[in-house]
């Protein structure tokens, strides 16, 4: 039997136990490494070869978002499932654009996780029922979307950095831009959610569930 090696990536260790033992039920799954921050996880997606990585968005040091990112940037083919508490409709569309090859709440079945993986694993997107639902409205342009999910891949990143307080000069070192794009970005996000201040930013994303 060929084995899945997976990387999990989470910053509770109660929650990669956990993830561990139900999948060690599967003898087709190997947990193989676990990584509690994100530079953890993308040094170990450096120096091992993964079949799966499973992604938290909130991690220390360096969000699941900018995570996923400089995973794909490394090793764009590496199956990458996003498993968050955050439910679908808050990170879902927004992060499958960025790379992302699926997304599973924390809240799901253990069987819907396991399939998740499988179909991943496989060299497909995962989605639910209730996503494929929220990304045909997406398609069909009804209007009914929440206005963080029409941001471009780079809006959304910057728009959480701002949400969460960051100063334009800091995210621009992050994320290696001069202050002069970020500020541009901020422009568009703001211009494209119909706000003014980053203080809209921050209380959208809080009402939204984006940040705690």
């Amino acid at each position: 039997m060929v084995m899945t090696r997976i990387l999990v990536a989470d910053d509770h260790q109660i929650v990669r136990a956990g993830l561990k033992n139900l999948l060690a039920d599967y003898k087709e799954f190997d947990v193989a490494g676990e990584a509690g921050s994100g530079t953890a996880a993308l040094k170990m997606v450096r120096e091992s070869d993964w079949d799966v990585v499973l992604l938290d968005i909130s991690m220390p040091d360096m969000n699941g978002i900018d995570t996923l990112k400089q995973i794909k940037r490394c090793k764009p083919n590496l199956p990458v499932l996003i498993l968050t508490m955050h439910p679908e409709d808050h990170y879902a569309i927004n992060l499958l654009r960025a790379g992302a090859n699926g997304y599973v709440c924390k809240e799901c079945a253990p069987e819907q996780l396991v399939g998740a993986i499988r179909t991943v694993a496989a060299g497909r997107r995962y989605v639910s029922p209730a996503l494929g639902d929220q990304l045909a409205g997406d398609l069909s342009g009804d209007g009914k979307n929440a206005l963080h999910t029409e941001l471009s891949e780079r809006e959304f990143q910057v728009f959480c950095k701002l949400a969460a307080g960051q100063a334009v000069s800091e995210i621009a070192d992050e994320l290696f831009l001069s202050v002069k794009t970020v500020s541009t970005y901020r422009s568009r996000i703001l211009e494209k959610m119909g706000m003014k201040t980053n203080a809209n930013i921050t209380y959208y994303a809080i009402k939204h569930g984006l940040i705690q």
